[in-house]
């Protein structure tokens, strides 16, 4: 069966110390020591790995938590606009979905990066980068490329279905939600298992079903579809 992939609003902003893991342990606990420092090296990190692997989940959870110190932080991904000015206010760079990037985006990551690490005055900023593919394989101009490879570089796998079924189970429980085992199964079955999707569709069940005073079972998950 088809699996399908839902657009169905923002879930609750994702934070590292709520992130499972899995075998991308020496990742996260990369993240956790350099967003909870009051200084950040200026050397990069990069993350990539296949969809569903966390990446953008964890360029989050780390604007999260540096916002949470009072942090002021560059965001871009492939949807921002391009030709945005690099700001000397900000104190770390962050760039999401980079190997989506067309050669405008390129031009202002490049930029960025540039006045982030070497800065003509003032101190260096960290950046923190995620994209689907390796530094060498990115579709990016050749000076980027090699900026995004120059410091720490982590592969992110996808958590395996029992974790996956685990991270399921740890997001409803924070909620106060109680999903069954036939409910798991329905959604696992029915839809992406992007770690990040699946976040959404709980958010969306459990609103719905605050709404409609029902408990969440396959008929309710089947009844929200149909009224999208």
């Amino acid at each position: 069966m088809r699996q399908m992939a839902l657009d169905i609003g923002l879930a609750p902003e994702p934070t590292l110390t709520g992130f499972l893991p899995g075998a991308n342990a020496a990742a996260v606990q990369h993240l956790r020591l350099w967003a909870g420092g009051s200084t950040r090296s200026p050397v990069p990190t990069y993350l990539w790995g296949p969809p569903g692997s966390g990446k953008s989940h964890l360029l989050r959870a780390a604007r999260h938590a540096l916002g949470g110190q009072g942090a002021v932080v560059g965001w871009l991904d492939a949807d921002s606009p391009p030709r945005l000015p690099f700001d000397e206010a900000w104190d770390a760079v962050l760039m999401d979905d980079v190997h989506r990037y067309g050669a405008e985006l390129q031009h202002t990551a490049f930029n960025w990066f540039v006045n982030a690490v070497t800065p003509l005055s003032g101190r260096p900023r960290a950046v923190l980068a995620a994209g689907s593919l390796p530094p060498a394989d990115l579709p990016l101009r050749e000076d980027l490329r090699t900026r995004l490879a120059w410091g720490h570089v982590f592969e992110l796998h996808p958590l395996p279905e029992p974790e996956l079924r685990a991270a399921l189970r740890q997001a409803a429980d924070a909620r106060g939600v109680f999903l069954s085992d036939e409910v798991m199964d329905f959604v696992l079955r029915r839809f992406s298992r992007d770690l990040g999707s699946l976040m959404q569709l709980l958010d969306h069940l459990d609103r719905y079903a605050l709404q409609t005073q029902r408990a969440i079972t396959i008929p309710l998950v089947r009844a929200m579809l149909e009224n999208e």
